[in-house]
């Protein structure tokens, strides 16, 4: 069956949306559409451009004869500042407010809209690194995992708290927890992480990173890498933090529970991810 170039557009450009990150060669396309490789090129630049323009992402070519094309999620720095200001006005309603100084998220990491974009931010700024796998701490960092791992085409790790008996054998570790210094303990399957791998660690908040940093002791125990650590939202109010190298979407610098008044602004991620804008 011949495939005409504006349905050969959409269904290109539907596969590589679905398959971020994967190499794909000219010959599937090619053989896909019954199309030659010359036609194949030039649907391509079409694509690319438009990608480039709208701010969705790239497309990058690898030469040579095991070479082809491979999609890679960015995002316009207009377009990011505008879902940051955006979410900092969500999160600073007052009634976000819960008893003990604590934020109600779980509305907004029910949103799969608003995750989505999230995921999209956050995979944007690692996607030229090599990651093999998204890690993140059960429960309310899971939606943010889930998002990030769309975008980057990998899998999701989830590191518990306590033994289920569907996870098989597992490697556990005790950490300290960096603002109640209290031991705690987490542990992570046997079987979901294979040694060796290149591990982006996600949370939803971070205020000392003590979590974080149980992560990356438990990493250690399967011989992995951290390719990179981001959280949604980090506190400012810290004595000592155990994290320094991270990206943050937002920044809580302020919570009066008397005053009902919260602020957030923007944190380190124009900083951090400016090769990711454009």
């Amino acid at each position: 069956m011949k495939f005409r170039r504006s349905e050969r557009l959409v269904d290109m450009t539907h596969y590589l949306l679905e398959n971020p990150g994967q190499l794909v060669p000219l010959t599937f396309f090619a053989d896909r559409y019954g199309s030659a490789k010359s036609s194949i090129s030039e649907d391509l630049t079409i694509i690319k451009e438009t990608f480039e323009q709208r701010g969705i992402g790239t497309l990058v070519t690898v030469p040579g004869a095991a070479g082809g094309v491979r999609y890679i999620v960015s995002i316009k720095k207009e377009e990011a500042e505008k879902f940051i200001d955006e979410m900092c006005g969500i999160m600073e309603k007052p009634e976000r407010l819960l008893p003990g100084g604590y934020l109600y998220m779980t509305d907004i990491l029910g949103d799969p809209q608003f995750v989505n974009k999230v995921g999209r931010l956050i995979a944007s700024a690692y996607a030229e690194r090599e990651i093999d796998v998204v890690m993140t701490m059960a429960t309310k960092g899971i939606p943010i995992a889930y998002a990030v791992a769309n975008h980057l085409n990998v899998p999701v790790v989830i590191v518990r708290r306590d033994n289920k008996v569907t996870e098989g054998p597992t490697v556990s570790i005790n950490y300290i927890s960096g603002s109640s210094k209290r031991i705690q303990t987490m542990l992570l399957s046997k079987r979901s992480l294979a040694v060796g791998s290149k591990v982006l660690v996600v949370d939803d908040f971070m205020k000392a990173g003590g979590t974080i940093n149980g992560m990356i002791s438990l990493l250690d125990e399967f011989d992995a890498t951290v390719s990179g650590i981001a959280v949604l939202i980090e506190s400012e109010e810290t004595e000592e933090r155990l994290v320094d190298d991270y990206i943050s979407l937002l920044k809580l610098s302020e919570v009066d529970v008397k005053e009902k008044k919260i602020h957030v602004s923007a944190g380190n991620y124009f900083e951090k991810a400016i090769n990711a804008l454009y």
